[in-house]
């Protein structure tokens, strides 16, 4: 265009422009969209290619801009949520040559409408998809895609540090379980940009997030160090929890959770609760790894305390009424469990699947095996068929322990056709083996028929599920333990000891393994009675209710003429059959 005709199109334009912030200011929304609309529309007609970089005068080029960023916000105003999209889109796709902080703006707001909009955008239309290049697939993914183009600009330094667009980067990443992305996101930032020890945490949150806790305990000791935010509540609270799940750090878990308790005064005294909690479980993993049997008493005495503590200053919270229940039901006061379960279950109207679990366990370690199969028939008809898993594993074990064996082997049967349909349902590159607890795990289910076949002895059918589980999970201390029993069971017995010790390379502290291995030594004559008593009383260090474990330490003693101790073993174990769940409490969690 010739200077003298560009400079009339801008003088038009203005004027166009300046009418629709008018209609606007008028509340003539839809008036104004379109006017804002027929400003972009002519430009797209004089500048058919694009408007190039040079050669514009900057009037018109401001008046394009302040349009291509007015128009959506114009749409968004009138209700006209897709009419915005598409103008959203046009802005972004079109060659308008706005500055940087111009673009930043339109992808920021794009970005945020998609968030938090409610309105589904769909997928942008196949004129402007490249080939070979990535399509968002819905509002989420588009969202992301945008909030990351801003993230990489502001670490190229092409425009200037939002802390909101990482705020809501976050939120968009935490809502699809991408923490590792947003990690990354946070390593990428400039040194400086953040406070290094909110870095930190939010990389110990991520981190946490992608159940790869060691990295994140590893960031939050460097945060709570004595030099830097020793009594942050949250990092506190974070390190304990971590702790928690790890007999090994049980230990530095009740540190944590005693300064989080010390600390939570004045408005951060709600979070005392929350700290005693986490001082109860930290105390409770502590207890499993005692070498005492003093040492464990007061330690589990003590985690109850705490829960008690908790659970008196947050009456309704249903995770301290959940771990009340497991803690009560480990140390079959099954009675107390049992009402903690169906508080549990009431609190959340049943729609959480572990709160059915938890009382159909507690039910059959009463031996009230018809109430824990309506507990789980109930259970079945409340969950979706993805989540049956593990109630069906419940309910084949109940089988089984009711000597319905073509029941049991029925409800595998079943198992196995959910497993194909969620192969067919996520397609062929899922890996069952990493899909959730609450799912149904292939490899579970053919380690449960193995057992089945195991419990009756069908040794080649035995052999054949576990082929089956071990495609799965090549290296899995469960299996060996089966494999170890399978092997027994024919006669080999150093076939089985070398299973049942692979087992305990694989995990030294796997209780079932010890037990019969201990047994295995107990039985090969006098010599051999120390090695098997001090295996056998190892199992019961780390598991007291083992009565498997109960009942060969018995047979230990008898061997060795220690008739009133093997009777004491022999009563334990017999105590501790007749409160034994289909499945260990612990499971559950």
């Amino acid at each position: 265009m010739h200077a003298v005709s560009q400079h009339a199109a801008s003088l038009v334009l203005e004027a166009i422009y300046l009418k629709a912030k008018s209609l606007q200011k008028l509340g003539r929304l839809s008036e104004a969209a379109h006017e804002c609309k027929s400003v972009l529309d002519a430009v797209e007609r004089i500048f058919y290619q694009g408007i190039p970089d040079a050669q514009v005068e900057s009037k018109l080029q401001e008046t394009v801009s302040q349009a291509v960023e007015l128009l959506p916000e114009l749409w968004k105003q009138a209700g006209c949520y897709h009419e915005a999209i598409s103008a959203y889109r046009r802005a972004l796709l079109s060659q308008w040559n706005v500055d940087n902080d111009c673009c930043t703006r339109i992808q920021k707001g794009f970005a945020l409408f998609l968030l938090y909009g409610g309105v589904e955008a769909g997928p942008p239309s196949l004129a402007v998809q490249i080939d070979s290049s990535y399509v968002p697939k819905n509002n989420l993914e588009e969202a992301i895609l945008l909030l990351m183009i801003l993230m990489r600009k502001f670490i190229l330094g092409k425009t200037q540090w939002d802390p909101s667009v990482m705020e809501h980067l976050t939120f968009a990443l935490s809502l699809c379980c991408q923490t590792p992305v947003l990690a990354k996101q946070l390593e990428e930032i400039m040194p400086g940009v953040y406070p290094r020890v909110d870095r930190w945490n939010s990389l110990a949150l991520c981190y946490s997030g992608a159940g790869q806790d060691k990295v994140a305990l590893n960031l939050l000791r460097k945060s709570l160090h004595k030099h830097e935010r020793p009594d942050d509540l949250t990092a506190l609270l974070l390190a304990a929890k971590i702790c928690s799940e790890d007999s090994n750090l049980a230990a530095e878990g009740v540190e944590y959770a005693r300064r989080t308790i010390n600390n939570a005064q004045g408005i951060d005294e709600h979070i005392k609760g929350v700290g005693l909690r986490m001082l109860g479980l930290c105390l409770g993993k502590q207890a499993k790894v005692s070498s005492s049997d003093f040492e464990r008493s007061r330690l589990e005495s003590e985690a109850l305390k705490s829960l008690d503590e908790a659970i008196a200053l947050d009456h309704n919270n249903t995770d301290l009424i959940f771990e009340l229940g497991i803690q009560r039901a480990e140390h079959r006061n099954l009675d107390a469990a049992l009402q903690y379960a169906k508080k549990f279950l009431d609190e959340t109207g049943g729609s959480i699947l572990k709160g059915w679990r938890l009382l159909a366990l507690v039910f059959s370690a009463q031996q009230r095996l018809t109430d824990a199969e309506v507990v789980t028939d109930a259970a079945l008809d409340e969950t979706t068929k993805w989540e049956q898993g593990p109630l069906l594993r419940v309910k084949a074990k109940l089988k089984v322990s009711q000597s319905l064996l073509t029941d049991a082997i029925e409800t595998y049967r079943y198992l196995l056709a959910l497993v194909q349909a969620q192969r067919k349902s996520y397609g062929p590159l899922r890996k069952f083996t990493q899909v959730e607890d609450d799912k149904v795990n292939e490899f579970e289910v053919w380690h449960g028929l193995a057992n089945l076949y195991s419990s009756i002895s069908h040794w080649k059918d035995v052999e054949i599920c576990l082929g089956k589980a071990k495609e799965l999970k090549q290296y899995s201390v469960e299996a060996l333990h089966t494999e170890g029993i399978m092997w027994e069971g024919c006669g080999q017995i150093e076939e089985a000891s070398a299973a049942y010790i692979n087992g305990l390379l694989l995990e030294p502290c796997y209780v079932p393994c010890k037990v019969l291995i201990g047994a295995l030594m107990s039985k090969m004559g006098p010599m051999a009675l120390p090695v098997g008593r001090s295996l056998l009383s190892d199992a019961l260090r780390i598991d007291p209710t083992n009565h498997m474990a109960w009942y060969y330490l018995g047979m230990v003693y008898r061997d060795d003429g220690r008739i009133a101790d093997a009777a004491d073993c022999f009563q334990a174990a017999s105590m501790l059959e007749e409160s034994n769940p289909i499945e260990s409490f612990g499971s559950i969690l």
